[in-house]
């Protein structure tokens, strides 16, 4: 697709960042705050006028990367966090009649997935699985080179299942520290970050927590690399060693010891996530 712009879409509960993404790189970029509050065209309103500041006749296609349960196949999303008037919205329908070109819609785990395995850490393998660290856990699973999403958008909801009472999202997001500390992530990693012993600990806690997320990912999709996005995927360096030894209890060794685990570094990731989502639905690689 040299030569050819693809428009990545990343939207959030309060922002959505717009990016022309050409030859691997975000060429333009426009950001608004979303009018979240508003009733359902209103919002889609502004995210096109958004889009329309970046938008040119090069563009061949829009990726849109949204934090809800998508059906995929028709681009309509769900409940989406954050926007309480977006309970069923045909968003691939209504850019498409817009801007005349085809639009691909997933959730943003999805997204960031795709983004690495086309444009990150994860290029170049077949088989991997993208984490996102935040307020909550998302995961998206690439199987044989392309987007797996299941039937319902729901493949990689890992952080959904039980763990000690509550669920792994309630161990493996920001949601940890608050819980554990009493205190927010960022804050914790500036103690951490400063030598601290207490947030040190803290964080090699985390990441024997995260282990059983990665576990499940292993067994599940038997994945060659996981590449760790979000907010906490900056303190890698600091849950790696409680992350290896917590993988030190899966039943096969020699699959850990082949496997790449890395934070992403992608700059602009969701817009470059977004837009992979498009490569993806029309098989260009």
């Amino acid at each position: 697709m040299a030569g050819e712009t693809i428009i990545g879409v990343d939207l959030g509960g309060t922002k959505v960042s717009v990016g022309a993404v050409a030859g691997g790189e975000v060429r333009r970029m426009a950001r608004s705050d979303v009018p979240s509050e508003e009733a359902a065209d209103v919002v889609l309103a502004s995210i096109v006028d958004t889009i329309t500041e970046v938008f040119d006749p090069s563009v061949v296609g829009i990726g849109c990367g949204v934090p809800s349960v998508v059906d995929v196949a028709e681009g309509i999303v769900f409940d989406v966090e954050n926007i309480p008037s977006w309970k069923e919205v045909h968003l691939k329908a209504a850019l498409e009649d817009r801007f005349g070109v085809p639009a691909a819609v997933n959730n943003d785990a999805n997204a960031f997935a795709v983004g690495e395995h086309v444009f990150g850490k994860g290029l170049g393998f077949r088989n991997l699985v993208g984490m996102t660290l935040g307020t909550g856990l998302g995961t998206g699973v690439i199987i044989e080179g392309r987007l797996y999403s299941g039937a319902n958008c729901g493949a990689g909801e890992i952080g959904m299942m039980a763990h000690k009472g509550l669920t792994l999202e309630d161990y493996c997001s920001g949601q940890f520290f608050q819980r554990e500390c009493g205190a927010a992530g960022d804050e914790v990693y500036r103690q951490a970050r400063t030598g601290e012993a207490e947030s040190l600990e803290v964080f090699e806690r985390y990441g024997s927590e995260l282990s059983e997320a990665v576990m499940i990912a292993l067994y599940a999709y038997d994945p060659q690399a996981v590449i760790f996005g979000g907010s906490i995927s900056a303190a890698f360096d600091l849950f790696e060693t409680g992350l290896c030894r917590g993988l030190e209890r899966f039943a096969y060794p020699h699959v850990v010891e082949r496997l790449v685990m890395a934070p992403s570094t992608l700059e602009n990731a969701a817009v470059l996530g977004a837009a992979a989502l498009f490569i993806d639905a029309i098989g260009d690689r």
